[in-house]
């Protein structure tokens, strides 16, 4: 990641545009709304709110309540605790009967509602669990689980320490792994030698890669270690390289097992004469479904779309990460079921994101260009609810984040990210930057030019003392203390944070729903009700030294 920039707020009122000389109606609702207005309450708000037309920010922000929301929670939460999967009880992961019942939990919900509902067939990796075991100079067995892209094999035999940096601070860096001549001078002429890598500046894949061409039988990555949150088990996508490597940026495959480690594991593997066995058995291609509903508009060639990952980790129920952006979007979706509204809404709920993004890929590389280009944005919700949360907005104007090298950000994000924090800023919650990095399910999305935007109230990143003076919350602590463990569960949430974002999620679907116009400058109508000039933005609290935003979704380095 690149430096750091301080954005300063933007002043004075913005008006943006809902049509030829129209203003975009803002919420005739006081800036308290964020706590559902009286009248609400059931499975959909209450008050007959299932079958009304939800059709302006009064309307559907009554209904929109977090009883609303945590009703589909709890549905999730069922699912991954009556799963007897047979290899990954208790989840939702791909691959798992929990992801199963999870697509037909939500699926049929919305075919309930009257959405179009198609069940859309990804192809998915499923692999097996896997095992890490050190055999000298110590015995232990070690928690462990397989990178994206890995080969299968059962090796036994000298680990070799590749570039390790043990070095701890914010500051310290590691290459490990990250150039060829890194695994020079070592004799990797036997048929059973591990390379044991650490996680630092460039992608698991491109350390994978190398290892394999230098001839070893299997990789073992760790975690950095240099910071608290980089010292637990990591397990990632090892598909994407970093140029030069032919065919860069990916995806590539392996050949050989690649597993992961956690820092302490890693530095007892390096230790002087370490042997270790790793074994991963063959992965299987299944059949996952993403879920897309659409609503038809008036206008059918300008597609709002939202979406959020429906999959879980495969180590437990993925409340937060991410049934919270699932359970947001589902209920907004079937409030809006109502609506007519002018443009056509899509929403996607993805297979695979925890794969390395692959249902959301999948689906976007599936559309024709003339489909791609009937897409006017994407609104992307993971992980919006975090128990040590922050309100985070994706940096489309990079104000603060540069967005890293190879990533373009679409002209029209800008817009996007100005209605989430118009919004904020109407009912006074102060609310920071996180990197336009495409590490989540937008990636597809901004690759095929599609503008975007989203909100993230963070992941494994610590919350800092400057943070809690404004949110609250643990210095010290992650932003998501369960992220990606088995405690990701129905507690696993801030039902504040959860109640602001659900309704800023169906805020912003419904503004996009009559006007894209200050995104892609196709007219639209402004939303019925009272028109209320949206407030600019405050602007970002700037909280962040150092990279990410609050990031950790694994998917790269």
């Amino acid at each position: 990641m690149g430096d750091r920039r301080t954005g300063s707020a933007r002043t004075g009122t913005r008006v943006l545009a809902a049509g030829a000389g129209g203003l975009l109606v803002a919420l005739a609702l006081p800036a308290t709304a964020a706590v559902a207005a009286p009248g609400g309450g059931g499975p959909h708000g209450g008050g007959g709110c299932e079958h009304r037309s939800n059709n302006t920010y009064d309307k559907l922000l009554e209904c929109m309540t977090l009883e609303g929301v945590m009703e589909h929670l709890q549905a999730l939460q069922d699912i991954a605790t009556k799963s007897d999967d047979p290899v990954y009880p208790g989840t939702r992961a791909a691959g798992t009967e929990g992801y199963a019942a999870s697509v037909e939990y939500v699926s049929s919900l919305l075919e309930d509602a009257g959405y179009e509902v198609t069940l859309d067939p990804v192809e998915i990796t499923f692999n097996f669990p896997a095992e890490l075991r050190q055999l000298t100079p110590v015995e232990a067995d070690y928690e462990t689980g397989v990178f994206t892209g890995s080969g299968s094999g059962e090796v036994e035999g000298q680990v070799y320490a590749i570039d390790i940096n043990l070095e701890t601070g914010e500051d310290a860096v590691s290459t490990s792994g990250c150039e060829p001549e890194d695994f020079a001078g070592f004799d990797w002429s036997g048929t059973a030698d591990i390379a044991l890598v650490q996680r630092g500046t460039c992608f698991f894949g491109t350390k994978a890669y190398y290892a394999e061409q230098a001839g070893a039988e299997a990789v073992v990555i760790f975690n950095q270690g240099n910071t608290p949150e980089r010292e637990e088990l990591i397990v990632a996508d090892a598909t994407s390289v970093d140029e030069p490597i032919p065919g860069a940026p990916g995806p590539v495959t392996h050949g050989i097992p690649v597993v992961g480690a956690s820092y302490a594991d890693g530095v007892a593997l390096a230790e002087e004469g370490s042997t270790a066995y790793v074994n991963v058995l063959p992965a299987e291609t299944r059949t996952d479904y993403n879920v897309i509903a659409e609503l038809p508009g008036k206008n059918p060639d300008n597609v709002v779309m939202a979406g959020a990952h429906l999959d879980s980790v495969t180590e437990g129920p993925g409340i937060n990460d991410d049934g919270s952006g699932t359970a947001a979007l589902l209920e907004t979706a079937l409030l809006m079921a109502n609506s007519h509204p002018q443009n056509t809404l899509r929403f996607g709920f993805w297979a695979a994101e925890e794969q390395g993004l692959v249902g959301s890929t999948d689906y976007v590389e599936g559309l024709s260009q003339a489909e791609q280009d009937r897409i006017a944005l994407y609104m992307n919700y993971d992980m919006i609810g975090s128990p040590n949360y922050i309100f985070m907005v994706y940096d489309a104007d990079e104000s603060t984040f540069p967005a890293p090298e190879g990533v373009t950000i679409p002209e029209g994000s800008e817009a996007i990210e100005d209605v989430y924090e118009s919004y904020y800023t109407l009912v006074g919650e102060p609310y920071d930057d996180t990197a336009f990095d495409a590490r989540s399910d937008y990636q597809a999305f901004i690759e095929a030019g599609i503008p975007a935007g989203g909100l993230f109230t963070g992941a494994e990143v610590l919350k800092t003392e400057a943070q809690v003076a404004i949110w609250g919350g643990t210095a010290g602590e992650q932003f998501d203390p369960c992220y990606h463990e088995a405690c990701d569960d129905i507690t696993n949430l801030d039902e504040h944070a959860l109640e602001v974002n659900s309704d800023l999620v169906a805020f912003a679907m419904l503004t996009f729903a009559y006007s894209t116009e200050s995104v892609n400058g196709v007219p639209g109508k402004r939303v019925p009700g009272r028109p209320f000039e949206l407030p600019a933005p405050a602007g970002p609290e700037g909280t962040f030294a150092e990279e990410g935003g609050g990031l950790g979704h694994q998917h790269a380095a």
